[in-house]
């Protein structure tokens, strides 16, 4: 199945301006496995999503079809073949 990663503009140029990413996904995979795809295919924006141990970024919220990724499984959620959407958080006042 194929995924639809939705990137804001932030974002989009670690991976060569796209604003959104076509992931093949096979049924069961999970989020980390559609964010291993994306850091094989483009690796600065794979560092920019996840840390050195591989836990996602406190600042990068993940949403999987209207859910947050954190208040689900974090990174062992099943896509399910549901659009994914990359929002960094935004700070100040």
């Amino acid at each position: 199945m194929t995924i639809d990663v939705k990137l804001p503009a932030a974002l989009a140029s670690e991976c060569g301006g796209a604003r959104h990413l076509d992931v093949d996904a096979p049924p069961g995979a999970t989020l980390a496995d559609v964010l291993d795809q994306i850091a094989a295919a483009h690796p600065r924006l794979g560092r920019r999503l996840r840390d050195e141990a591989g836990k996602l970024r406190r600042y990068v919220n993940i949403y999987i079809g209207d859910d947050e990724s954190r208040r689900l499984q974090g990174l062992d959620t099943p896509v399910d073949g549901k659009d994914i959407q990359i929002l960094p958080s935004i700070a100040g006042g």
